[in-house]
């Protein structure tokens, strides 16, 4: 099973740790209502770092 990390960038860049699901589908949904929400880009990264999906607001 694999480990989906949602993170999002703070004001000076930096990629913050929010969550971690292990449905790919559910992050992505999760990482895009709360862009929209907060405004700020949201990004899902896998177990092993890569990027997965980068979310604008």
């Amino acid at each position: 099973m694999t480990r989906v990390t949602i993170e999002w960038q703070d004001q000076f860049g930096r990629w913050q740790r929010f969550q971690d699901k292990h449905n790919q589908a559910d992050a992505f949904r999760t990482a895009q209502a709360r862009a929209r929400s907060t405004g700020k880009r949201h990004r899902l990264v896998d177990e092993r770092g890569q990027l997965l999906d980068l979310l604008e607001p």
